[in-house]
């Protein structure tokens, strides 16, 4: 039986049981339950670590447990969510085979004006756009960036700190919402071309051969008139919101022709053009002309068994506890240059 040694964010140990619990404690470590559960339904024994800012635990449980692998469930160290590509560093070091993307590739998709920047180097149609570090005034727009725009942190991922105030149409709203991300985020601001249309997620899987999932889309069609049709922290993490205005997500349906696949095969050049590794999501907008333009890619997305990822692979014809499988055999597959 191999070991798996399990790292998660401090506090988010999972209980032993779901009875009982609200949904909305729940959320807190869907994702650290569902994956041991898969884990011990495959007949492995994980060790789970939760790891803040001491990176002697992990130190200490690898020569402890001397893990065969390690299934890496980190979004951040010590709530700095661009410090997590160290750990995998670390374990790197640590020369311990690891789940998930490789630093490098976090780097690089972690920066959504880096990302942008790769993409339209090499032809991928991503929005225009123009960052606004902190302590830096909101002056002008550089040449080609115009209104409508959507202003986000240029690092933080999960929607932190988008709302439907996050689209603006002027350089005043521009400035306000800039000012926002600066103070309340505390990251510096991306400020991207905003676009119209259907909201769409494709799932990939590999490290050198990729297979990608069915084109997945965010329903956002029962939001009120006039509100932007964008994933806020609100709609992806707001259950009672949620309900109420029906927000859902399912396979694209309806696409136009070709447009499927061309997600697919322009979703495997972005994965390996930012050199991820492991499992990723990409996400894209789709306008009414049938236009594509990729978003972000986000590596080490949510692995709960109900979002996104986990049920398109199913409709892939990958259950969950094959799924975990495939992303283990991936990590011990993966070796850094120490080989």
């Amino acid at each position: 039986m191999k070991r798996v040694l399990v790292l998660v964010g401090e506090g988010s140990r999972p209980p032993r049981t779901l009875e009982g619990i609200p949904d909305e404690k729940v959320s807190e470590w869907k994702m650290e339950y569902d994956v041991l559960a898969a884990l011990e339904a495959r007949g492995y024994e994980p060790k789970t670590v939760e790891v803040s800012y001491d990176l002697s635990r992990i130190r200490d449980a690898v020569e402890e447990h001397k893990p065969h692998v390690v299934f890496n469930m980190l979004e951040d160290f010590h709530g700095h969510v661009v410090f997590d590509q160290n750990v995998v560093a670390y374990l790197e070091l640590l020369r311990v085979p690891y789940t998930g993307c490789n630093p490098r590739g976090l780097v690089l998709s972690r920066d959504k004006a880096l990302t942008k920047k790769i993409c339209a180097y090499h032809r991928i149609p991503t929005p225009r756009f123009q960052v606004f570090p902190r302590g830096r005034a909101v002056r002008r727009l550089k040449k080609g960036v115009a209104f409508p725009l959507i202003v986000k942190s240029l690092l933080e991922d999960a929607s932190v700190g988008i709302s439907q105030a996050s689209v603006v149409n002027d350089m005043e709203q521009l400035a306000k919402r800039v000012a926002f991300v600066h103070e309340s985020v505390g990251d510096d601001a991306i400020a991207e071309e905003y676009i119209e249309g259907r909201e769409l997620y494709l799932g990939v899987l590999g490290n050198l051969r990729l297979e990608t999932f069915p084109l997945w889309e965010l329903n956002l069609d029962d939001l009120p008139d006039g509100a932007p049709r964008i994933a806020t922290a609100r709609i992806k993490w707001n259950l009672k919101y949620q309900r109420k205005y029906k927000i859902r997500s399912g396979p694209a349906e309806e696409l136009p022709e070709g447009i499927a696949a061309r997600v697919a095969r322009l979703s495997k050049r972005v994965f390996r053009l930012l050199g991820l590794s492991g499992y990723a999501r990409l996400d894209w907008r789709m306008r009414p002309d049938g236009r594509i333009y990729l978003l972000e890619a986000n590596a080490n997305p949510d692995l709960s068994s109900d979002e996104d990822y986990a049920l398109s692979a199913a409709a892939h014809g990958l259950s969950y506890e094959e799924l975990i499988q495939r992303i283990l055999n991936l990590g011990l597959r993966y070796h850094a240059s120490w080989d």
